[in-house]
């Protein structure tokens, strides 16, 4: 159960775009257009999942042992980047046209506080390996829900003709998004 909690929390009421508010640059920027914001959201979650394991390994079983513990964020920084450097390579591979549609984003997956501040939640937290997946899981599947929502919003936006002009492009997306996080915040005290 305690697991449950821990997932559905990580979706919904700590939400790592409308509660934490992490990793918003790929979350606006990529957000335009919904085949896009899948793409995106489906490399994060296997970046995210993959970085919690690795980051938890190198914590608990490298860092600690040797007293290391203050070098956790180079450690985590470094295994971000070779992960994200491995999902760049595949994409390439698999599907070419996903990965020029994310363009300058997907390696910006590395610099994608979202992934770096999941790692950093589960060793403050002190999950345990199998926690810090399952957060790493509802973390990341959370940005799938938020990015893919505000794709959806943002296309039907985009052929809306009423729009004042002081406020297209990035204006409304950023009022869209604090609407978003504000009824995102209605699930907040839910779950602890």
């Amino acid at each position: 159960m305690d697991l449950l909690w821990i997932l559905l929390g990580s979706i919904f009421v700590n939400n790592i775009i409308f509660a934490r508010f992490l990793g918003c640059c790929p979350f606006l920027g990529v957000s335009t257009k919904s085949e896009t914001a899948k793409g995106m959201g489906v490399a994060v979650i296997f970046v995210l999942v993959m970085a919690a394991i690795m980051t938890w390994l190198a914590y608990y079983l490298v860092l600690v042992p040797l007293g290391l513990e203050y070098l956790y964020t180079l450690s985590f920084i470094l295994i971000i980047a070779a992960l994200v450097q491995f999902v760049e390579l595949a994409l390439k591979k698999i599907n070419p046209l996903l990965y020029k549609s994310l363009g300058i984003f997907l390696p910006l997956i590395t610099t994608n506080c979202a992934v770096l501040g999941v790692a950093v939640i589960n060793m403050n937290e002190k999950y345990t390996l199998v926690q810090s997946v399952v957060n790493a899981l509802g973390s990341s599947v959370g940005f799938l829900l938020a990015i893919v929502l505000m794709a959806g919003v943002r296309e039907r936006i985009n052929r809306n003709t009423n729009i004042p002009q002081c406020l297209h492009g990035l204006p409304i997306a950023l009022v869209t998004a604090g609407l978003m996080s504000i009824a995102f915040m209605g699930f907040s005290g839910i779950i602890k």
